[in-house]
């Protein structure tokens, strides 16, 4: 017999964009889907957790604690629609024996995305010289000032995580050296990505483009603070696609309002970020909304990796993506 399935997640219209009708059909052909998705205000029926083998959950779902846990004396695994799995996961899950599998790998390709084209365009001064030309109207006087294209720059990669191992196999086509500090990371895998691994401080000295993609941990707090943004060359840049938490966001703000540095960040610390700070006028930065990650019909991306999980689970017990107790230490 099929297992049964649920579904868990914050916000049931989110179910249509992670799948499209072929995914949602491969999905009731592998599982005993539940009909209605749990979200916070429609639990899951006492009789149908008691029964479920199988939960499926994305944004927004609860975390599954002793508490609920007890409700769901079947479950054997946990199929994330989504990236990071902290908030979710926890001891008592893990002592239960249940497994968890994460979208993270699908996720991670739209923030490569994202950080190649940012590294393109503010190489070439592309962000900049539009904003001038919206301003002036002066085709002559908006073309760039600073730097003239990606030929030859260095790029240094903060976290040699999923995302930052994505967009180093991205900016392999270009003409671009590439560094990479990460403490996990050894020397032969380094060169086994094509990149040298150098400590922190160097890549900081020698990098135009500076992109964050270590994992928000106690350790990473504020890693790239004043000193490090101080080394950093004069018109460097600054992305951070990670989490806010990892740049001291006062220093950052005092490089570029003196104009020697460039930031575009889809993640600030605080987040939102109040009302008039300074990192919305400033010139020199370009902030985004939070929208590195999947969107619109990239979610579908996430909903077939999700159903090829769960069909590899039900044929033969082997997990693709797996996520364990050891991991949440290193992943964001």
């Amino acid at each position: 017999m099929r297992p049964l399935a649920v579904i868990s997640i914050g916000d049931a219209d989110l179910v249509h964009d992670l799948f499209d009708e072929a995914a949602w059909s491969r999905l009731r052909g592998l599982v005993r889907l539940h009909d209605d998705i749990a979200t916070p205000g429609a639990p899951v029926p006492a009789d149908v957790a008691e029964q479920a083998e199988i939960l499926i959950t994305g944004w927004g779902a609860g975390r599954l604690d002793a508490d609920v846990l007890e409700r769901w004396p079947r479950l054997r695994a946990v199929f994330h629609a989504a990236g990071s799995v902290k908030r979710l996961v926890s001891p008592e899950l893990w002592d239960a024996g249940i497994r968890v599998a994460s979208c993270a790998d699908a996720n991670a390709l739209p923030v490569a995305e994202y950080t190649l084209a940012m590294i393109l365009l503010s190489a070439k001064g592309t962000l900049e010289s539009a904003n001038r030309y919206i301003n002036s109207a002066d085709l002559g006087a908006s073309r760039p000032i600073r730097r003239h294209g990606a030929y030859g720059i260095t790029v240094g990669i903060v976290g040699a995580s999923r995302i930052g191992r994505r967009v180093i196999d991205l900016l392999r086509p270009f003409d671009i050296r590439c560094l990479v500090f990460d403490p996990s990371l050894t020397t032969a895998e380094a060169a086994a990505l094509g990149v040298e691994l150098v400590p922190l401080a160097a890549l900081m000295s020698h990098s135009d483009v500076v992109s964050v993609h270590a994992p928000s941990l106690p350790e990473t707090h504020r890693m790239i603070g004043a000193a490090e943004l101080a080394r950093m060359p004069d018109d460097g840049i600054l992305i951070n696609t990670s989490r806010g938490a990892l740049v001291d966001t006062d220093a950052l703000v005092a490089e570029v309002a003196s104009g020697r540095l460039q930031a575009i960040l889809d993640v600030t610390d605080p987040e939102p970020l109040p009302t008039g700070h300074p990192l919305f006028s400033l010139p020199g930065v370009l902030l985004t909304p939070h929208v590195a990650g999947s969107l619109g019909n990239e979610l579908r991306r996430i909903g077939d990796q999700l159903v090829s999980q769960v069909e590899r689970y039900v044929k033969s017990g082997t997990f693709e993506g797996e996520i364990r107790a050891s991991d949440l230490a290193m992943i964001a």
